[in-house]
């Protein structure tokens, strides 16, 4: 699988390539979780093991394709209207290839285990300690120099060797390739920790922003309660006022009145 960038531009294609691939990511782990219980088994074979290095590898490049479309997928332009959507997307997408990439350096990190514990079987049963070439170096010097009784069972003994060092070199080169595959992965999770930082940081500054709404608005009640008091003693104000120029009417109506009479 290859990676294409842009894929016309479109987030809902790529949104859709995003999903499609976490999904096929968890498929293969499942697989070669599956795979890696055959190992020791009646079932092992070196087909297998060919199969089982294959898928991881393909998995392995779905991953780095996929860190690459989310990436894109985030840098894609969008209108204030569809921020907040285009957003909530990206986090549901990050959050399930975080999960799905989880499983899978699971599976990967058992692959070299038991690649090395392999390894460690065939030197063991084949008396190797050091390097395996100079041990195979030393028999064929031997050969060259035993009596003519021995020459068959040495050279018995050094094809053993020679097929014990293909397999070890077989299985070392296929545990420096997990390990590639696996710093891979870890670079692929730092990039997601970036993304999640992000984030993080946008939520922050939303939250920043709440709070000072919050504080405005309790500022804000706080001047309409003042307000609200001002205007309860300007309308008691007003009304003793009203009520003194009543009582002065009443009063100097009844002198006049008294006056009058």
């Amino acid at each position: 699988m290859s990676y294409t960038p842009g894929i016309g531009g479109d987030p809902a294609q790529l949104a859709q390539r995003i999903s499609s691939n976490i999904q096929k990511i968890t498929q293969c782990s499942v697989e070669i979780q599956r795979s890696l219980n055959q190992l020791g088994t009646p079932q092992d074979s070196p087909e297998l093991r060919q199969q089982l290095q294959q898928k991881q590898q393909y998995t392995n490049q779905l991953a780095k394709d996929t860190d690459k479309y989310i990436k894109e997928f985030g840098s894609l332009p969008t209108t204030p209207s569809e921020q907040r959507q285009r957003k909530i997307q990206k986090d549901r997408l990050v959050a399930e290839f975080t999960t799905s990439l989880t499983n899978f350096q699971k599976v990967q990190r058992q692959a070299a285990e038991r690649e090395k514990e392999f390894v460690a079987r065939v030197r063991a049963s084949s008396r190797v300690s050091g390097s395996f070439s100079e041990d195979v170096s030393k028999e064929k010097n031997l050969v060259s120099w035993e009596s003519p009784a021995q020459p068959q069972v040495q050279v018995q003994d050094e094809e053993i060797t020679e097929d014990d060092l293909r397999l070890i070199h077989e299985r070392e080169s296929s545990i420096r390739q997990l390990e590639a595959d696996i710093m891979d992965i870890n670079e692929i999770f730092k990039d997601l920790g970036m993304m999640i930082h992000e984030q993080g940081d946008v939520i922050d500054s939303i939250e920043a922003n709440v709070e000072n709404a919050e504080v405005h608005v309790q500022q804000a009640n706080q001047q309409l309660s003042r307000a609200a008091d001002y205007q309860r003693k300007s309308r008691k104000t007003l009304c003793i006022i009203v009520l003194i120029l009543v009582i002065g009417v009443v009063i100097i109506g009844a002198i006049v009145w008294g006056l009058k009479s």
